[in-house]
């Protein structure tokens, strides 16, 4: 068994790393599409409120994380559709009132929690407990079965609004059901990247396999495998190199999408002068 598998609490990071992985950029893509990547920020701001309060409650975390979020996300969502006030103000109305209500909780909550402040702020998945793990894992189950088995109705809701709901497509309970998945998506993520980076996870892998894809599905399956392949890489350098693995893990995919963007120009160049040269000769 390699060295980095042995430790019990390595164990549970890899595979909340794995899990996290694949559910962040499965409804990042969808974000990425309605041209909404900072949502995930706001709705990790919103989500820290719920580890706040579950921390002055003395309930568990994750389950009250993801209910605050989940009603957060969704009075947003229903503000913004309703035309009350924009996007961008319905985005600082969850990074403000979030963060704000959170560390105000936290100030009130027992001694000790301003620790688990900062492990959800950049993330800190040794730590990730037993059944934090459970949890981690059956709610990346449920992102994963619909954001693929809902693909073509969201899609078609991100890509032309106006031309799903003449389709007949129920947009609004759609829209709302995006941003319940996303919160769902910051709750799990919070204890691997952390609230202040977790938007890099759902949006890096897209736009990265957004430079190779042309198709929809293609760049769906390529995001969730970059995400994977980042996250659990920077569970295991942070192991390595004893650093934290939040950083790490968003630094591989900023890495991943430069090498790539990068790659693509000089290939281009190459390819232009090749042209050029054949058409002068």
């Amino acid at each position: 068994m390699p060295e980095v598998l042995a430790p019990a609490f390595m164990q549970r990071a890899l595979l909340a790393a794995l899990a996290v992985g694949l559910a962040a950029p499965a409804i990042g893509i969808y974000l990425v599409q309605r041209r909404l990547a900072l949502l995930g920020d706001g709705i990790g701001h919103t989500a820290l409120l719920g580890v706040a309060l579950a921390a002055l409650l003395g309930t568990a975390s994750i389950p009250t994380a993801a209910v605050v979020a989940v009603i957060g996300a969704v009075i947003i969502e229903v503000v913004r559709t309703q035309g009350r006030t924009s996007g961008d103000v319905a985005l600082a109305l969850l990074f403000y009132g979030g963060i704000a209500g959170g560390v105000l909780l936290f100030s009130l909550a027992p001694a000790g929690s301003a620790t688990r402040l900062t492990s959800y702020l950049f993330g800190q998945i040794t730590t990730v407990a037993p059944h934090e793990l459970g949890a981690i894992l059956a709610l990346a189950a449920v992102i994963l079965v619909l954001t693929i088995g809902l693909a073509p109705r969201l899609f078609a809701v991100c890509h032309d609004e106006e031309f799903a709901r003449v389709s007949g497509l129920p947009v609004t309970a759609l829209n709302i059901g995006i941003a319940a998945l996303a919160a769902l998506t910051v709750t799990i993520s919070m204890r691997v990247v952390g609230v202040l980076m977790v938007s890099a996870l759902m949006v890096v892998p897209v736009a990265t396999a957004q430079l190779i894809t042309r198709s929809f599905r293609a760049t769906f399956a390529l995001a969730i495998s970059l995400g994977t392949v980042a996250a659990l890489s920077g569970v295991v350098v942070s192991y390595y190199a004893d650093v934290p693995s939040g950083p790490s893990i968003v630094v591989l995919a900023i890495g991943g999408f430069a090498v790539t963007a990068t790659g693509l120009a000089l290939t281009g160049v190459v390819r232009r002068r090749s042209v050029r040269n054949e058409v002068m000769a």
